[in-house]
């Protein structure tokens, strides 16, 4: 006889959810337990985010540790003024918590840690929103590259093509971005199909702050406001491996 669809195990064990300010409060802990634990927090900005490069770099830097997400709750921990820092100058490093930016703990020479973040560039495809690198234009002419099945694709993002005698051509030549240029959706996935990358993934080092309470400016510091950090109330993720 056939199993029933209904015939289902119903498991009744009650799952905690997380509390928000449980959470908050682990992470406070984490963030001041490093601080008693490293001689140095570097503040970084990440150019062209890719988790998989992320990844990467974690692992390299396993005897290290990395705080990305819920800039607000760090600063908090950090101690936002001078009257409520955890730690001499830590507010400093507060204030430098604005859009995509990032810490990384480490007992690394602060020579080593730039040497090393200046050597790192992992170049990618630009995504929509990202800056053209390089002006590309398409010549006219036969596009070999490409299967006769993608033509129709290719007119839809905006390329002037047809096929002749099966072959995907361009009928005319074709701007598909200039240098500066904000990409569209369009522009970013026809750049991919042409195999064009024009995006590097970094962590640029913006400051260095030691546990004798030196705090030093590594590098000219982007344009940053009150609304572009994070807002507590918001659910992003909170990556502290």
């Amino acid at each position: 006889m056939p199993k029933s669809k209904r015939d289902k195990k119903i498991s009744l064990t009650k799952v905690e959810k997380k509390v928000g300010l449980e959470t908050k409060q682990k992470l406070v802990d984490n963030v001041r337990n490093c601080v008693d634990t490293y001689a140095r927090i570097f503040v970084f900005k990440t150019e062209n985010m890719r988790n998989n490069k992320l990844k990467d770099v974690r692992e390299k830097w396993s005897h290290s540790k990395f705080f990305i997400g819920k800039n607000r709750v760090v600063a908090k921990a950090l101690g936002k003024t001078e009257e409520e820092e955890y730690n001499e100058n830590l507010h400093k490093v507060s204030t430098l918590l604005r859009g995509e930016c990032g810490l990384l703990f480490t007992n690394e020479k602060t020579e080593d840690v730039l040497e090393w973040f200046e050597g790192l560039a992992h170049p990618d495809y630009a995504r929509t929103g990202g800056v053209c690198s390089e002006t590309v234009v398409l010549p006219e002419g036969p596009l070999p590259e490409f299967s006769h099945a993608i033509e129709p694709q290719l007119r839809l993002l905006g390329l002037p093509t047809a096929l002749k005698k099966g072959i995907v051509t361009l009928i005319q030549e074709h701007t598909v971005c200039k240098k500066g240029d904000i990409l569209t959706s369009e522009q970013a996935r026809i750049l991919k199909l042409l195999g064009k990358e024009q995006a590097e993934f970094r962590l640029r080092m913006l400051a260095v702050w030691a546990n004798d309470g030196s705090f030093k400016i590594l590098a000219e510091l982007p344009e940053t406001d009150e609304n572009s950090m994070d807002e507590e109330g918001e659910d992003e993720d909170v990556d502290d491996e």
